[in-house]
């Protein structure tokens, strides 16, 4: 498997860890105390860490530092649209495809060579 197809694959997987982390305690630990999220999220987060350490790791042999931040940029619209629509039941909204439209500007002065 190619290095660009380990780190989006293993970058992707981390950021549905980073969603549920950071958002998924809205919906459902709604009226718990915020340490009981916290630790919650905690948890879930470590899951994230362990997959996108390896996936910077890997990708920063062949990405720059710029780049693999642009990459997971987009990988993270890429999972938040979904879970925020499909599972926390927010309205797909105009505004989600103006940011792509403004991450694939980023992608493109990121990636081009010069």
């Amino acid at each position: 498997m190619s290095v660009i197809l380990q780190t989006i694959l293993l970058l992707s997987l981390s950021n549905v860890f980073m969603t549920f982390a950071w958002y998924a305690h809205l919906k459902d630990l709604d009226g718990k105390p915020w340490y009981l999220a916290a630790v919650v999220s905690w948890g879930i987060a470590l899951a994230e860490y362990l997959l996108q350490v390896p996936a910077n790791r890997i990708g920063y042999t062949q990405l720059s530092l710029g780049q693999l931040k642009i990459l997971q940029e987009v990988i993270a619209l890429s999972v938040f649209v979904p879970f925020a629509v499909l599972y926390m039941r927010q309205p797909l909204r105009l505004n989600y495809l103006w940011a792509a439209l403004c991450i694939c500007g980023a992608v493109y002065f990121v990636f081009r060579e010069g």
